[in-house]
């Protein structure tokens, strides 16, 4: 049985509290946050006073945002245990010296309403020793299938690839939701080709999957777009149009 102590119960600490509760193998001991949560009103594991959180956790997981990692684990009541964050873009330093470090990256997007199946979520870990190693990849293993050992490097580089294709994707989500919002038509038109689209990657590259007027170099085609567009969203058209042709001239080459 790993016990463990959660560290704060925003998007992230809150979908690991109800996946390691539904987890044989796992006991949450605690969950620290500043605000008790309605839902959670009548759990006395939650707890909002960092000096009564217990010392006799396996592993304490910071499920805090990448800049106050460290102002929240220097505050603990105790030294020398296994404390891990749960950061992509924080390196394995960030966490205090009075405790042994280690990270537990689920490599997903968490909203607090949208239930998540843990099982295909990359978790990615790191530690200063092989026995922490050990005991977070066995953590990670009782929720998913999915467990790589990875540094804060790769980390970093990973966390850059998940913006592009996650916080940067859902811009441009937003920017075609204006321009359809402007002619009174339903977001929801394009909800099949985005499906199909994400579904494509399962089986194609990126290169394989790629399609429209700038892969085929249709410059009738995007000047029409263009003159749709405002400046601001002809500026990110425009600059996605180049790349797409640019990756098309160095792949002929």
């Amino acid at each position: 049985m790993i016990t463990v102590v959660i560290l704060g119960f925003g998007n992230v600490g809150s979908h690991l509290f109800k996946v390691f509760e539904t987890s044989p193998g796992i006991k949450v001991l605690q969950v620290y946050t500043r605000s008790i949560p309605k839902e959670t009103a009548n759990n006395k594991r939650i707890i909002t006073n960092i000096l009564d959180i217990t010392h006799k956790a396996d592993v304490y997981i910071a499920a805090v945002p990448d800049d106050t990692v460290h102002s929240i684990t220097s505050q603990l009541p105790f030294t020398n245990k296994l404390v891990a964050h749960t950061c992509g873009g924080a390196a394995l330093e960030a966490i205090s010296n009075t405790n042994k470090k280690g990270v537990f990256y689920p490599l997903q997007t968490f909203s607090k309403n949208k239930e998540i199946d843990f099982k295909n979520i990359p978790i990615c870990v790191e530690a200063q020793n092989k026995e922490d190693l050990s005991l977070l990849s066995n953590l990670g293993t009782l929720i998913s299938q999915k467990v790589y050992n990875i540094s804060s490097s790769e980390r970093t580089k990973l966390h850059v690839a998940a913006v592009f294709v996650n916080n940067f994707v859902n811009e441009l989500y937003h920017i075609s939701e204006d321009i359809l919002r402007k002619e009174q038509l339903d977001f929801s038109l394009l909800a099949p080709l985005i499906k199909e689209t994400a579904n494509k990657i399962e089986y194609l590259t990126p290169a394989q999957a790629q399609t429209g007027p700038a892969k085929r170099g249709d410059k009738k085609t995007i000047q029409t777009h263009q003159g749709h567009l405002t400046t601001k969203q002809q500026e990110v058209y425009q600059l996605l149009t180049s790349s797409i042709q640019k990756r098309n001239i160095s792949q002929d080459e």
